[in-house]
């Protein structure tokens, strides 16, 4: 499964998205009458997606009949009214089952557009003028180099900083409950006795902890290397040719970088390249290890505490609270301003840094905020180790009594 996960997981997004894009393109067939005598249906026939049949001529009873007893999705009906105004709150749709809403979308747009032009007619507008006026802006995006660059792109940091910060929180959930339910089946089954008979408790506790992130970053570096290929492998797929955009493409004209960006999707594939892919992956591995060393000792500390595996219900919440926070302050700050005060005091708050920085990091953070997030982190998980472990070798010997939180502090003042 470490190396079937990757595949698994791209070839789940793919069928998704086929399976999507079969449904938004399923061509439907819709029939409608018009009282009002504005539509015909050459204003219908530009959409490819829905197929229309006239039936203004048999009157809308019998055409509700006749769509009743057929396959089409419903029935658009278009009254006649003394103005346009009535006429857009009076139409109607009806079917028998509920229908698509991007089919609804549609008519909406179409009789929209219809309704709208009818009645700047009626206000004496000058269509053709109205038309010249429009004026569509495209703005071009580059750096001060004159290296061009994608509108896509900041969506393309934020799906890596939230998919990044997204996976940092189930492998710690992941990884560290797994340390806790090892820590309560050695108690339960009487061999941890055996064991603390060779290795002092603290030693046992680091052992677990070391071991299970040892074992998280080796399916890590596995499916960063897969994922590596994959990106490889799908660029070539869809001919795509993958640049440097170091220092040799700071040094190419405008011109060639041009013709190097012929379509969109290349343009997306050299601002891939661009990003600190490398170097995001070097931090999302250190605040793994430290997000789950700091969370997994105080896994390892429940699972010392408790006799079964239902009595960790009570101490859960409050180690899963800052990772939820974590990620919902990412989700709503990042996004929006990842630079802004709210982004950067979670970003250095220990608990939630792990998250939230690693979506910061594709947007640009300085050096400094880095160091200081891991270093307060390191301190962070050496206190609570220490913690840990006042709780971990009175609590792993302790039988058949409920512990709470005050009996908690007890143990750590031992």
């Amino acid at each position: 499964m470490t190396f079937l996960s990757p595949v698994l997981m791209i070839g789940m997004i793919a069928l998704v998205t086929l399976l999507t894009k079969n449904s938004i393109e399923k061509n439907s067939t819709v029939a409608f009458v018009d009282d009002s005598g504005i539509f015909s249906g050459d204003d219908f026939s530009k959409e490819k997606s829905i197929t229309f049949e006239d039936l203004t001529e048999i009157g809308l009873e019998k055409a509700k009949i006749i769509v009743r007893e057929s396959s089409q999705e419903g029935l658009l009906y278009i009254p006649s009214k003394e103005n346009i105004d009535e006429i857009a709150k009076n139409i109607q749709f009806f079917s028998e089952e509920s229908p698509s809403m991007i089919a609804i979308s549609t008519l909406e747009s179409i009789i929209d557009k219809k309704l709208e032009k009818e009645k700047m007619k009626q206000l004496e507008i000058d269509l053709v003028k109205l038309e010249k006026s429009k004026v569509n802006i495209d703005i071009k995006m580059s750096n001060f180099s004159g290296i061009k660059s994608s509108k896509l792109i900041n969506g393309i940091k934020i799906g890596i900083g939230m998919g990044a910060g997204y996976l940092i929180m189930m492998f710690i959930l992941i990884y560290g409950a797994m340390v806790m339910r090892s820590v309560i089946e050695e108690k339960t089954s009487r061999i941890i006795e055996v064991i603390i008979s060779s290795v002092k408790p603290f030693q046992l506790m680091l052992g677990k902890i070391f071991g299970t992130a040892l074992a998280g970053l080796t399916q890590f570096v596995i499916w960063g290397l897969l994922m590596v290929v994959i990106f490889i492998g799908s660029s070539y797929f869809f001919g795509v040719e993958l640049h440097n955009n170091g220092v040799g493409m700071e040094q190419m004209g405008v011109e060639q970088l041009d013709r190097l960006a012929q379509n969109e999707t290349q343009l997306v594939f050299d601002e891939l390249m661009g990003l600190p892919l490398i170097s995001t992956f070097i931090y999302f591995i250190l605040y793994f290890l430290l997000g789950y060393l700091l969370y997994s000792s105080l896994y390892a500390a429940i699972g010392a505490a408790v006799d079964n595996e239902t009595d960790t219900q009570q101490f859960m919440l409050p180690i899963m609270l800052p990772l939820m926070l974590g990620v919902y302050i990412g989700f709503a700050t990042v996004i929006n301003d990842p630079h802004g005060n709210v982004a950067t005091i979670f970003s250095l708050v220990p608990f939630t840094s792990p998250i939230v920085m690693l979506m910061r990091i594709p947007f640009g953070v300085p050096w400094w905020q880095i160091l200081i997030s891991l270093t307060l982190l390191l301190l962070s998980f050496l206190a609570v180790v220490w913690v840990a472990a006042k709780v971990y070798r009175v609590g792993i010997l302790m039988y058949g009594k409920k512990i709470s939180y005050k009996e908690l502090m007890k143990w750590v003042r031992y």
